[in-house]
């Protein structure tokens, strides 16, 4: 009886784990976006808030956000630095950051 008692005490300790694993990773994407942006607030202010002649990206939808990057990516964009950089991106830190531009306030 033991046996079981401590197998299931390890099956729901695995279970709790897990499942801050999946809270910590969904932050953590969203540290890695905010982290990812500080490049992006050269051209685009800062948080996305932009001053000049470049779109702000301060509370853009995140589906527009990652088409266009990856947009860019691909070459099927064209623009004058946003393909050298976009190209750096994995599909992962698109997401993470149209998840963070988006969440911004406009």
């Amino acid at each position: 009886m033991k046996k079981y008692a401590s197998f299931k005490i390890a099956i729901v300790a695995g279970l709790g784990l897990a499942t801050m694993g999946l809270a910590s990773s969904a932050s953590a994407e969203m540290a890695s976006g905010q982290v990812l942006a500080n490049t992006c607030f050269s051209c685009h202010g800062p948080a996305g808030h932009s001053v000049g002649a470049m779109p702000s990206l301060a509370g853009k939808d995140g589906e527009a956000i990652k088409f266009l990057l990856e947009g860019y990516r691909s070459g099927n964009l064209k623009g004058t630095v946003m393909n050298r950089i976009a190209k750096g991106y994995s599909t992962g830190e698109i997401e993470a950051l149209a998840g963070y531009f988006s969440s911004q306030a406009k």
